[in-house]
């Protein structure tokens, strides 16, 4: 089997992807920018070709070095980056080369928040009221029906990038000012904790592992109001919680690929709803996070639902695990030995965290485990104590 993997080095935790499926026995070609040297010991060992090219975003490039590699190694049977920022061009290649998985022609509706809605209506899971709108008009005649406030975010984007709450006219009016030159989606705000189902399908859609996290709070205010992040795993994933993610995974036919999904847990009515789908692995350390809750390795068993679509690991999350994120400029009342010496025992892992993930998640995450969610919590407040 040939697998090309975009950017394998990129971010740092995914090049255990390549280990792993170089270990399934699986020809694992790199095609990046970053220059050879540069990357990891045990990336360049699992690699058995890499090529370099100047310009990522340069799709020519991208079908020249697939050529090339088509030409030195054969039909080319898969490729991925676990990354939402290829997953276009991803699906593109895999269109352009004839390999399996998600395609072009299907790309729209796990790119367009506007498609996603009316797939999750079609699966029976409720959505919050909104429609894309071009115009102020369009947007008042919208806010007649939801009333403030209202989320306006793009509708086809990354995250929580460029996204607004809107809590009154003359707010909808300074945003249609400054808006930018895209299809925006403007939606009810709904009050409420956000929840995930995050987990990895085999390539007959079944799901061969899941798990849930809850966050403190939503990345659009975490990343507007530069805020601090905590979210924890779950052990036990609420009935209805679970059956809007399976849902959710059937009716996007989520096949061979992790996914992310996204949830709110209405304030009002306690009911579930839904908010963003993701077809790749839940960003930071969160893969990561999946197999100290579980001790097991997840990017070994993807490279065997690649390699042999078999997840082989016996899993039943024991541990609750948590992400802290620190930002530099922020007063901490305990320092990075104080931390240690408080919960070292509970801290499985920290490092920093790159400058293009800080304004979500931090300079610097600690993985906090323990079986017991309190003494996860408390850690967490204990790190993000500020002065």
């Amino acid at each position: 089997m040939n697998f090309v993997h975009l950017s394998p080095h990129f971010p740092p935790n995914y090049h255990r992807f390549c280990v792993r499926l170089r270990e399934e026995g699986v020809n694992v070609l790199g095609l990046a920018d970053a220059p050879y040297e540069s990357l990891r010991p045990e990336l360049r060992g699992a690699l058995s070709e890499y090529y370099r090219v100047d310009d990522m975003n340069s799709y020519d490039a991208l079908v020249r070095a697939l050529g090339h590699f088509t030409h030195r190694h054969g039909k080319l049977d898969g490729i991925d980056s676990h990354s939402e920022h290829w997953l276009e061009t991803e699906a593109r290649l895999r269109t352009d080369f004839n390999m399996a998985g998600l395609r072009q022609e299907r790309i729209g509706i796990v790119r367009r928040k506007s498609a996603m809605k009316e797939i999750y209506r079609a699966a029976g899971v409720r959505v919050a009221r909104g429609a894309v709108v071009g115009t102020l008009e369009e947007a008042r005649r919208l806010v007649v029906e939801t009333g403030y406030p209202v989320v306006a975010k793009p509708d086809v984007g990354v995250g929580a990038a460029a996204t607004f709450k809107i809590r009154d006219d003359g707010e909808l009016s300074s945003f249609f000012e400054r808006k930018p030159p895209v299809d925006y989606l403007v939606e009810e705000f709904i009050q409420g904790k956000i929840f995930s189902f995050d987990g990895l399908t085999d390539r007959d859609g079944n799901l061969v592992f899941f798990t849930s996290h809850a966050f403190s709070r939503g990345i659009m205010e975490t990343v507007n109001e530069d805020g601090d992040l905590f979210y924890h795993s779950l052990r036990e994933i609420p009935a209805d919680l679970e059956d809007a993610g399976r849902r959710t995974a059937r009716a996007f036919d989520v096949r061979g690929r992790f996914f992310h999904f996204e949830f709110f847990r209405a304030d009002g009515d306690g009911g579930i709803v839904a908010l963003e789908v993701n077809l790749r692995p839940p960003g930071g350390l969160t893969t990561d996070m999946f197999n100290y809750a579980n001790d097991i390795d997840i990017y070994r068993e993807w490279a065997r639902v690649v390699a042999h679509n078999r997840f082989t690991a016996v899993w039943s999350r024991p541990y609750h695990v948590g992400y802290v994120g620190r930002k530099r400029g922020k007063r901490y009342v305990h320092g990075p030995g104080e931390i240690l010496a408080a919960f070292g025992s509970l801290i499985v892992h920290h490092e920093e965290i790159d400058s293009v993930f800080r304004a979500a998640i931090g300079d610097h995450g600690y993985l906090v485990r323990s079986k017991d969610l309190d003494e996860v919590r408390a850690a967490a407040r204990y790190i993000q104590e500020t002065a």
